[in-house]
């Protein structure tokens, strides 16, 4: 993939994941990881965490699982069907575009913001002509820390904040939406000591202060494509401590978080952002003998969960016929025969494909959704 040292895929966005609803998930199966594999993501909701993509000994990456239930992580490996993602973003091998940055030019970097770090690191090798200008610039730090607060997503739907705000306005889920996601999360704190806090909701897990960490700096964060859709919020970190005990997302914005020290810092310009994305549709509507025959598609880059189809017959909305697809994979479809009870005369058949509008899916791509059909009996 020599071709596509330079590229990012994006499956949905943070964006997408604020909103909830996400029914698309690419499998683990589709990440390409061998070499160094820059990514970060967070995994389905029947099984909440954050995704860590790390160096391996052997030179390629490690997709670890970081879970919410107890900030314990957990190697993923592709085949064992355990790993969908309904958010993720990840590089071909990045290797030939590392630029690797002496910690000391950052100089002391003890108690100062890790944004404030990295964003000095990237004037300065700009400077020097040492770092192209990107988009996007993939990082991998070693970072060792007085204090640190990680979080991991334990609800990844935020409610169906998507659906209700494309009609109607409600300050109760706009307030929502617009708090930061991290405070919807569980937070977990590394530190030298117990706070011993009883009431503190932030949990005390140890003393594992070095971390191996791999994430994205967007020059354009409001977009929300790989980081919260917030003005300033240009990082995104997620990472492992080095004694492999625990992992999650890097909250470096927290007040309780502190920088001690940057142990190796090495930064990937990625210049071209692929967005994957789904497309569902219905194909091959047939009437035939009392029965409509048709086939549900999904072109997309996807899979999709909990897909419905609706069946209505001369635009009689209230006694539809409805159907539910638990699963359809990327490039999966299938077929179904309905049969139907028609008096006599003209009809008009629709079958729509997702009429709730669950699936994220562009307005040009929306077309083939729904199929209509004129039959006569």
């Amino acid at each position: 993939m020599s071709d596509h040292r330079g590229d990012l895929w994006i499956a949905n966005s943070v964006s997408d994941l604020i909103q909830g609803d996400v029914h698309e998930h690419l499998p683990l199966e589709a990440i390409p990881l061998s070499g160094d594999v820059l990514g970060l993501g967070t995994t389905a909701s029947i099984d909440n965490g954050e995704l860590s993509f790390l160096l391996n000994p052997a030179g390629d990456t490690t997709i670890w699982k970081c879970q919410a239930v107890d900030g314990g992580i957990r190697p993923l490996h592709p085949g064992d069907g355990s790993a969908h993602f309904p958010y993720v973003c990840f590089s071909a091998d990045a290797a030939a575009l590392r630029v690797v940055m002496d910690p000391a030019e950052l100089g002391d970097v003890r108690a100062r913001p890790l944004q404030a770090v990295v964003d000095a690191g990237i004037a300065r090798l700009r400077h020097q002509g040492r770092l192209t200008e990107a988009p996007i610039y993939g990082l991998r730090l070693e970072l060792e820390w007085c204090a640190l607060v990680i979080t991991v997503a334990s609800k990844l739907c935020m409610g169906q904040q998507r659906r209700n705000s494309a009609i109607a306005h409600s300050e109760v889920s706009d307030g929502t939406a617009a708090r930061s996601i991290y405070q919807l999360l569980q937070h977990y704190l590394l530190a030298p000591q117990d706070p011993g806090v009883a009431l503190d909701p932030i949990r005390y897990l140890g003393r594992s202060l070095h971390w191996d960490c791999c994430g994205f700096y967007d020059t354009d964060p409001a977009s929300g494509r790989v980081t919260v859709p917030q003005s300033g919020a240009n990082l995104h970190l997620h990472g492992c401590s080095t004694d492999l005990r625990h992992g999650g997302h890097l909250h470096h914005e927290h007040p309780d978080t502190a920088l001690a020290a940057v142990k190796r810092f090495a930064i990937y310009p990625l210049q071209r952002l692929h967005h994957l994305v789904s497309d569902l549709g219905v194909e091959d509507v047939s009437f035939a003998a009392g029965t409509l025959s048709f086939n549900v598609v999904n072109r997309g880059a996807m899979d999709v969960s909990d897909v419905g189809v609706a069946v209505v017959i001369d635009d009689r909305y209230s006694d539809h016929r409805y159907l539910r697809l638990p699963w359809l994979v990327a490039g999966g479809h299938e077929n179904f025969e309905l049969p139907l009870d028609l008096c006599p005369g003209r009809h008009h058949l629709a079958v729509i494909a997702d009429p709730e509008q669950q699936i994220i899916e562009a307005p040009q791509q929306q077309s083939n959704n729904r199929v209509a059909l004129e039959v006569w009996v």
